[in-house]
């Protein structure tokens, strides 16, 4: 998948920026284990790390076309474009010669023949820049649904990019800062497209290009959820669907290292599963290898609830087991969940302290341990928002209500589960006052509801849901996508999303609300369009969140750490806590909720003591 980074300066010479570049570069190893390489130019420097997924000799970057002993085009990419295939015969005919079998080589050539346009032809996850030394102007483009990140900088000369924001974050010229806006969106658990919460970065928003002149900045939106009429009936919707599952799982099976696939035992990754099966077997190769995450004493420790049922491991392996999977459990313990090490991985990921706590280390954990077997994984993420699978699509009081309804339903409850207090319950109520946290959730909602692509006489529920799924797909599932690149990422392995793909949510979308719950539950539409592929128990399973420890043992060894960090006055996460509110919750704290908000003030600790990160407020 890979790291990309660079620096443009138009008044300077870069030619001479090697060792920054080369600091830059480094942030990426876990991106980009494989191999690294540098161009440098007059006024363009790029970068990239590169983990080898197709064309594993040829591949490599940053990548140039070249002519006549000129350099036309160089290109630093991440990513995968599912259709390259098709466009590399569409550029041959075109007369384009091709010296790789690379998807990297397919999208500089297309560069070179559509130009920006390229980018609306692409199938795929990616984030790239193209520097073309003609024009000395640099694109940089992100994939339709934000998949891959990509991050950038302006400065007074030109502009600074990356992955991710550590590498950004590694040029002289930028400090870690946070301001009121930032930490206010590092907290309102809404994602903002284009905000890269440190003061003075930015991220590509999804389906946009940047251009970089000499005269500054441009962006432009390539691609957008529209709204059109739905005029195919129910079976033929269905029968769609499934068409555009196996089409856009086959195309996500080409690779040339090993690749796997994420069992929950949930519909979403039991149907990616079920499909990769189907389609590795039509191929004439398999079986399909899958993973699935459990936890040490799980099984004993395991108390259902109105989130969580039942518990994953049974599910997963019945799937397994039907469609004859290689399959294995990774499991885990309180102590390896705990590990500082593993904690402190998780953070330099995200480069932030956002997230889930507990869940993002058991990710991080799967990942590197499925990391020893394969490369590339395909994951059921972002289903949930497509088809409309959370219960709070189906709660009134979640749907009727004046803000994000993942808000409105208590998001940590599907990970903490008791629906008491709120993650920001140790942090001082003059810091969340300054930063005016419910102010700003207000705002960014009615900005949200502002891109809402409207349809012409929609009233009622189906307009308030057309809404519900807006928000989801470009506002909650830009949280969770973030989170899976950047865990995956930093153990080298590949995931990829293809519900994500822009054809199937762009139908689904469309899709009346009515129809996509049809049978009187949540993803009718998925679930009838796949039923036949999975066994009964696992088709009917009622929707359960991404599992987490239930160990009793792991709330004592959070109080633990919390003390830890109260009795060192030199922490300066003292300057953003209500000390009166986390001594208070020390000797009773047990709780999922108790959880959710230590695990926010420990990730805190550890950022602005490692990242040296200052807060402007």
């Amino acid at each position: 998948m890979c790291g990309i980074t660079g620096w443009i300066a138009y008044d300077q010479d870069l030619n001479a920026a090697r060792g920054t570049l080369d600091a830059m570069n480094e942030t990426h190893i876990c991106r980009g284990p494989d191999a690294g390489g540098i161009w440098l130019d007059t006024h363009a420097a790029l970068g990239h790390r590169r983990l080898s997924i197709i064309d594993l000799d040829g591949g490599k970057q940053p990548m140039l076309v070249e002519h006549d002993g000129r350099t036309l085009l160089a290109t630093t990419y991440s990513g995968e474009v599912y259709n390259f295939r098709e466009l590399r015969a569409e550029l041959e005919g075109r007369g384009h010669t091709f010296r790789t079998t690379s998807d990297t080589e397919v999208v500089l050539h297309a560069y070179l023949e559509w130009g920006e346009a390229a980018a609306e032809r692409l199938n795929g996850i990616y984030a790239f820049a193209v520097w073309d030394p003609r024009t000395e102007e640099l694109l940089l483009v992100r994939d339709r649904m934000g998949v891959k990140p990509l991050f950038y900088f302006p400065t007074r000369d030109g502009v600074i990019f990356g992955s991710e924001p550590k590498s950004v974050l590694a040029h002289p010229d930028v400090r870690p800062v946070v301001d009121a806006e930032g930490l206010a969106e590092m907290l309102a658990f809404t994602k903002t497209p284009g905000h890269g919460i440190y003061k003075g970065m930015r991220e590509v928003r999804p389906g946009h290009t940047v251009r970089v002149r000499r005269g500054g900045l441009t962006e432009r939106s390539y691609w957008a959820l529209e709204s059109h009429e739905h005029t195919d009936d129910l079976d033929t919707t269905v029968g769609h669907i499934r068409e555009l599952l196996e089409d856009i799982v086959s195309r996500q099976l080409i690779a040339d290292v090993p690749l796997c696939t994420l069992l929950s035992g949930g519909l979403d990754s039991s149907v990616i599963t079920a499909l990769a099966a189907k389609g590795l077997a039509d191929g004439g190769h398999g079986p399909v290898r899958s993973f699935a995450v459990d936890f040490a004493g799980h099984a004993e420790n395991f108390k259902a609830s109105d989130l969580r049922g039942t518990p994953d491991g049974p599910f997963a392996h019945a799937l397994a087991e039907h469609v004859r999977a290689d399959h294995a459990d990774i499991v885990l313990d309180t102590a390896t969940l705990m590990d500082r090490a593993n904690r402190d991985a998780v953070l330099r990921s995200r480069d932030l302290p956002v997230g889930f706590g507990q869940v993002d280390t058991s990710l991080y954990l799967l990942f590197k341990a499925i990391r020893g077997h394969s490369t590339v994984a395909l994951s059921g993420e972002s289903a949930d928002e497509v088809f409309g699978g959370y219960r709070w699509f189906h709660d009134a009081e979640a749907v009727n209500g004046d803000t994000f309804p993942w808000l409105t339903a208590r998001i940590f409850d599907t990970v903490s589960g008791d629906g008491s207090g709120d993650r920001t319950d140790f942090l001082d109520p003059g810091l969340l006052q300054k930063i005016d946290l419910a102010g700003y959730r207000e705002s960014r909602y009615r900005e949200a509801l502002a891109e809402v692509p409207r349809l012409a006489g929609e009233t009622g529920l189906e307009a308030r849901m057309r809404e519900i799924s807006y928000l989801h797909l470009t506002r909650f599932v830009q949280l969770l996508l973030d989170r899976k690149d950047r865990v995956s990422m930093a153990t080298g392995l590949e995931v990829r999303v293809p519900f994500c793909d822009h054809r199937l949510v762009q139908y689904v979308f469309n899709t009346p609300w009515a129809m996509k719950t049809f049978d009187g539950r949540e993803k009718s539409l998925l679930r009838a369009a796949t039923r036949d592929l999975l066994p009964a128990s696992v088709a009917d399973r009622v929707k359960s969140p991404y599992p987490s420890s239930q160990d009793p043992r792991y709330p004592g060894v959070l109080r633990a750490e919390l003390r830890r960090v109260l009795a060192d006055r030199n922490k300066p996460v003292h300057a953003l806590l209500d000390t009166a509110a986390v001594t208070g919750s020390l000797d009773q704290g047990a709780g999922e909720a108790f959880q959710s908000t230590t695990e926010l003030v420990l990730s805190l600790d550890t950022w602005l003591t490692t990242y040296g990160a200052s807060l402007e407020l």
